[in-house]
């Protein structure tokens, strides 16, 4: 067990890098057996979730050299064996392995995934997808047993822009030696283009990513390829938030400032200075946050995945702000946490009616989930006191060195083993 330990009521000050995205990581690292060759992944965020889909590939006798934010994988001589149920169940997106497992071996056997509990998450949309592709699906006493002798080609509309139904779509229909499939109402989100940039230099055939409507072609044999994996917009976007928190001066180099509007104009709106380069974002702060509303939405809305991170933020700022929560509908979990720092605030349903307050205190208090993890980091670092925050794992899942990109930047924080 691990837990962050921070001093509050420092100012941050500096510049750090951003990591390689996770979101984008994980399909991507999916999609590297596809070609049955090597593979080489640069940018790649040391992290856990990384770390339990390398053990996941490994399994399958996937060989995998690993130094830092490199990965060498080579699937060449990969075997199709049933994913352990206790790896499946450390992550969520353990559950994309599998449109890529079923484009190279016709078949999969999987139980349900886990990761962190902010809500349901069914993974109906990828089940019915693969359906309509030609995919035998059984499930049996929690298993899920997916076969097919040949993907058909097909127009699949998805009910919801569900970004891993829309990844998982996209890699079971790779190696299809010519068969068209297309996605109506796929996901926008900038790994979606992340991870058919890679395929595309592997050789498929892909067109309209980052729209509504993906194109898929299949080949029968995909290419050696080295890749870079993009900037985490959700990291970018945190320590923005931090350095806003502590009325701090900060700039993050490596970003994509294009994937981070949603999250700058929310920034600009509670009152910091915004400056933009191509690859850089500098954020400035000297008072307390406005109060803001937030309504979390797909791509290219505000993102999901911030919510927790900008409700910390609600709990210093001035007046009465509001959070709609239309993704997940248990991500509020995070706010009964921060009121033992002293926030106040209000739960409606999907509505999260915050009541800013001028100073938090620090206290013990306990992840729920990594994004809920990070928001109680950054109120230790302007609570008056002691602040320490148990269940560190679940921020490990990631975030590639959190706390040191923070003391990087002037904060009192420390990791430590309990």
């Amino acid at each position: 067990m691990y837990s962050y330990i921070i001093n509050g009521g420092k100012r941050l000050n500096g510049e750090i890098d951003i990591s390689g995205s996770k979101n984008a990581s994980l399909p991507i690292l999916a999609a590297s057996i596809l070609n049955k060759g090597i593979v080489k992944l640069y940018n790649v965020p040391e992290i856990e979730d990384i770390n339990v889909t390398v053990k996941i590939l490994e399994h399958l006798n996937c060989k995998i050299k690993r130094n830092k934010n490199k990965l060498v994988l080579d699937s060449s001589q990969m075997q199709l064996k049933m994913i352990p149920e206790e790896l499946m169940r450390k992550l969520r997106s353990s559950v994309i392995l599998v449109g890529s497992l079923i484009s190279r071996f016709g078949k999969a056997s999987f139980s349900y995934p886990g990761g962190c509990d902010i809500g349901s998450r069914p993974i109906d949309l990828h089940l019915n997808s693969f359906r309509k592709m030609g995919i035998r699906i059984t499930e049996n006493e929690g298993r899920i047993e997916c076969s097919t002798e040949e993907i058909q080609s097909v127009q699949i509309h998805l009910d919801f822009p569900s970004v891993g139904a829309t990844e998982n779509i996209i890699l079971a229909s790779c190696l299809t030696n010519g068969k068209i499939i297309t996605i109506g109402n796929a996901a926008r989100e900038p790994e979606i283009v992340d991870l058919c940039n890679f395929l595309i230099k592997m050789g498929v055939s892909i067109s309209g990513a980052g729209t509504s409507f993906i194109k898929i072609i299949g080949r029968e044999d995909l290419k050696d390829i080295s890749y870079n994996i993009m900037p985490d917009r959700i990291e970018a976007g945190t320590y923005l938030v931090a350095g806003c928190m502590t009325r701090g001066n900060v700039k993050l180099n490596k970003v994509n400032p294009e994937h981070l509007k949603p999250v700058l104009y929310k920034l600009e709106e509670a009152g910091c200075i915004v400056i933009v380069d191509k690859n850089s974002v500098t954020l400035k702060m000297t008072k307390r946050p406005n109060k803001l509303e937030i309504k979390t939405l797909p791509y290219p809305g505000f993102p999901t995945d911030m919510q927790a991170i900008f409700g910390s933020l609600l709990m210093i700022a001035k007046g009465t702000s509001t959070i709609t929560e239309n993704i997940f509908e248990n991500r509020f979990k995070y706010a009964g946490e921060l009121s033992r720092l002293g926030a106040r605030f209000k739960q409606e349903g999907n509505l999260l009616i915050i009541e800013g307050r001028r100073r938090l205190s620090g206290t013990v208090v306990k992840s729920t989930d990594l994004r809920g993890g990070a928001a109680l980091i950054l109120a230790g670092l302007c609570a008056k006191g002691q602040t320490q925050v148990d269940d560190a794992e679940y921020v490990l899942r990631g975030y590639d060195k959190i706390d040191q990109k923070l003391r990087q930047l002037g904060a009192d924080i420390q990791l430590q083993k309990q």
